[in-house]
């Protein structure tokens, strides 16, 4: 199993809120600062401006206990994403799919494709778990800019999301996409979010390594800058008609898809950086057949 606080590498400089034994942290310029009284939950309900002066105040600095355990920058939340964003998810997905049509249309539409990812319990923080389901055969990693919204849909800030996915049962058909994504240990979230207001979406690079027996069998790269949609646009198509008290996560879609001839195997470790955010990672177990 990983180690939960070198698996969680968190850039030096900038502004990021991290969870850090349960309870949310302040790391500025590698400083540390506990938000005494405010968990994620009471941060996001929040409107921004009030949010962001209380984050950008000045706080005594603390040194982590040795072993401290950074976890998922998340509480209540619920994460939603969005899917076929990049050209290269359009392609492996129409390449999957028995009819391509669905991927290619949507592609291209006024709406986005958004879906239901995960509830917090099925989410893992930093060195944790991400499982891929027992009755698939065709498994990958989906390494996406994740954006964390308050509860007036304000983005409040960025991190990294691993949108674990079932490329088998989703290519067998389209309808059977809720199962190839929603699962225990689906979703992997951290290692911090980056403060709105001191980071920038704008061409970020994303990589994603994918390390089995100490090796590195699958390696790739791909920027925010290659997303067909906007994050604005994603964030008011997920807010119309529904609400979020404590606000939500959404995964913005990937650009990079391994080979089809390549899936996730039991004890592989899936690392995913993005400049400015910092790096996750995390191995890799099957669900048991009942």
């Amino acid at each position: 199993m990983e180690d939960r606080l070198s698996a969680a590498i968190v850039p030096a400089a900038g502004l990021h809120l991290v969870q850090v034994d349960g309870a949310a942290h302040i790391k500025k310029d590698g400083r540390w600062s506990p938000l005494e009284g405010y968990s994620i939950d009471a941060l996001l309900r929040l409107p921004l401006p009030e949010l962001r002066e209380l984050l950008d105040e000045q706080r005594a600095a603390i040194d982590l206990r040795e072993g401290a355990v950074i976890g998922a920058p998340i509480q209540s939340q619920e994460v939603w994403a969005a899917g076929v964003t990049y050209k290269r998810s359009l392609e492996a997905r129409a390449d999957e799919a028995v009819s391509s049509d669905p991927y290619d249309l949507v592609y291209s539409a006024p709406r986005p494709e958004l879906f239901f990812k995960a509830t917090a319990g099925r989410v893992r923080g930093p060195g944790e778990a991400v499982f891929v389901r027992s009755d698939s055969t065709w498994d990958v990693p989906e390494p996406e800019l994740a954006v964390l919204c308050n509860s007036r849909l304000e983005v409040v800030g960025y991190t990294i999301g691993n949108d674990v996915s079932s490329r088998s049962i989703e290519g067998e058909n389209p309808l059977y996409l809720p199962q190839a994504k929603v699962f225990d240990g689906c979703c992997a979230l951290g290692p911090a979010v980056a403060l709105a207001w001191d980071f920038s979406p704008s061409d970020r690079k994303i990589e994603l390594e994918i390390i089995r027996t100490g090796k590195v069998v699958f390696r790739s790269d791909t920027s925010t800058s290659a997303m067909r949609r906007a994050i604005p646009e994603l964030v008011e198509y997920l807010g119309r008609d529904q609400r979020f008290d404590s606000g939500c996560v959404l995964l913005t879609g990937t650009g990079i898809v391994p080979p089809s001839d390549f899936s996730l195997q039991q004890d592989d470790v899936v690392a995913i950086r993005i400049d400015g955010i910092g790096e996750l990672r995390n191995p890799v177990l099957r669900h048991r057949a009942r």
